[in-house]
């Protein structure tokens, strides 16, 4: 007598099973793309996720379908990040999320290559995460300058466009560190004392 077959999940499970491992290989893939490149192979993000390579071929057929998730995956993450007081400091807030910001860059400079000829796609992209993450970056400086830590007149994309100019060096120059440097532009953003509380004599 043959054993009762076991039923498949209810759809919404399996929806939800998808959407966990697409979630899990996203996040795999952005960190073995910050640690080697874009050009990884798919067996080091199989074994960051625990997932089979069957997986990633079922979810991205081509690397370039791979690179554009991450891409659009980190902008969502670095869209949503919350400010103070959760990450600490106004100033901690800002740092956190510049250091992900930075390791967001390194993917996107792999973007090109990704997409070949795709101009017209790769320039969409950017034109989207500027967008999108410009007025994020402007929320956490102003939050910071509020609460005195940075100086008040720093325009968001300055410090955007100055944080990819120092990312560039990652692949230019092995042993180059990127946040060594970021963090030295945070600290000449930083003012020199805590402005004084409203009402506060000068």
């Amino acid at each position: 007598m043959a054993a009762p077959s076991t039923p498949p999940p209810p759809a919404g499970r399996r929806r939800s099973d998808v959407r966990r491992n697409e979630r899990i290989l996203l996040d795999a893939a952005a960190a073995v793309f910050v640690r080697a490149g874009v050009d990884a192979p798919v067996r080091e993000i199989a074994a960051e996720s625990g997932l089979g390579m069957g997986t990633i071929y079922r979810h991205f057929p081509t690397r370039a379908d791979l690179v554009v998730a991450v891409f659009r995956h980190q902008v969502d993450a670095l869209a949503a990040a919350p400010t103070a007081p959760a990450a600490g400091t106004p100033y901690e807030a800002l740092r956190l999320w510049v250091h992900r910001f930075a390791d967001f860059l390194v993917t996107k400079h792999g973007l090109a290559e990704a997409l070949h000829s795709d101009q017209a796609g790769f320039e969409s992209l950017h034109n989207e995460f500027v967008e999108r993450l410009l007025p994020v970056l402007d929320e956490l400086l102003k939050a910071s300058a509020a609460a005195g830590h940075t100086h008040p007149d720093i325009r968001a994309y300055d410090v955007m466009l100055g944080i990819g100019n120092l990312c560039v060096g990652v692949e230019t120059f092995p042993g180059y560190q990127a946040r060594r440097m970021i963090d030295l532009l945070l600290a000449g953003l930083a003012r020199t004392a805590p402005a004084p509380a409203a009402g506060a004599p000068e």
